[in-house]
């Protein structure tokens, strides 16, 4: 009881910036409603000063950001039936395998060559190459990055979701895309699952096709990335501790705490749903919960953000997102070409 009263201002406060973006973000769902949330969150850091008001929603809204991310990443597990997955996204696993590779290897790189804060270049490379803001959602915890680095990765990932959404279609007929070449190159190259939707829709109106359903079936077997990713960052956190000189003892206390324990909650949510086949009724409503309780901890992360420090730094990471962008895009169609597809 003691909790909710300390965190009920700070998650109203997330919670009645979410409302808007929602609604935004159905108008505009290349935008998306997560990065009008944060949008509005950082907005409103400009305005309510540091003092009385403002330590009244901090601990809610530290809260929103960090337990309710993970809440979300849950409830998207609910969305995945495995075995369609799995059935219908054999043809483009190679293909993921390969893309989701080449941009975590351009983002470790760069990282080295650019001298990008290793937390940052970690967010935009698995942001770019595996879902967007939901794999940033899921990856943050992990390796504990701050506000200021998870809106730069949300931001780079949103500048080219926007491109890509816009241009990827016109670019598909220009090298002669078939309908299923265009879906699965939407489907990998494409950051997050607004902007493949974005896509592969105006690809629809423009050639009279269906690949909608396909496109979202290969991002949906992008999405459960998450979980080996996920999974190799914690043990990957762990490993560095120990090189750092922690002893047994710290280094199982520090396992405990990195291991992201959510990310077998969503695996637990996706068997679930595959397992008793759970209808649409049933799993809809929670996969819309689980994106309004990310836009919920975006306005969280925007209004715990330094704008000014935002804005200074945001270079380095965009060069990244770029050349992370544009690797997927080129490995996408070198492994279609590669395999008889295009």
């Amino acid at each position: 009881m003691e909790t909710i009263k300390k965190n009920l201002a700070g998650l109203a406060f997330c919670f009645v910036i979410a409302v808007p973006s929602a609604l935004l973000g159905g108008l505009a769902p290349v935008v998306g409603g997560p990065v009008f949330a944060m949008l509005i969150g950082m907005a409103l850091a400009l305005l309510v000063k540091d003092g009385g008001f403002r330590s009244k929603l901090d601990p809610g809204v530290k809260y929103t950001s960090k337990k309710i991310l993970q809440y979300a990443v849950i409830l998207l597990g609910f969305g995945m039936n495995l075995a369609d997955i799995l059935a219908k996204g054999q043809q483009s696993l190679p293909i993921i395998v390969v893309t989701i590779t080449t941009s975590l290897v351009i983002a470790f790189v760069l990282c080295k060559t650019l001298k990008i804060p290793s937390k940052v270049a970690t967010l935009i490379g698995v942001g770019s190459s595996i879902c967007g803001g939901s794999a940033i959602a899921a990856t943050a915890p992990v390796i504990k990055a701050d506000y200021e680095e998870i809106a730069t990765s949300i931001s780079v990932i949103f500048l080219f979701n926007v491109i890509a959404a816009l241009i990827f279609p016109t670019l598909g007929g220009m090298l002669g895309l078939s309908n299923e070449g265009f879906g699965l190159f939407a489907g990998t190259a494409v950051n997050d699952t607004s902007s493949v939707t974005a896509a592969a829709s105006s690809w629809d109106s423009i050639h009279g096709s269906n690949i909608l359903d396909e496109a979202a079936v290969v991002k949906l077997t992008r999405t459960l990335a998450i979980i080996p990713i996920t999974l190799v960052l914690a043990f990957w956190q762990l490993r560095r501790a120990k090189a750092e000189g922690a002893t047994d003892a710290e280094s199982s206390f520090s396992l405990k705490k990195i291991f992201p324990f959510f990310i077998l909650f969503f695996l637990a949510a996706s068997v679930i749903t595959t397992v008793f086949s759970l209808p649409t009724e049933v799993t809809a409503p929670l996969k819309e919960l689980s994106k309004f309780f990310i836009m919920m901890a975006m306005a969280a992360i925007g209004f715990n953000t330094n704008v000014v420090k935002l804005v200074t730094s945001g270079g380095k990471p965009i060069a990244l997102g770029l050349c992370c962008w544009v690797g997927i895009a080129i490995a996408s169609l070198a492994m279609q070409a590669a395999l008889g597809i295009w």
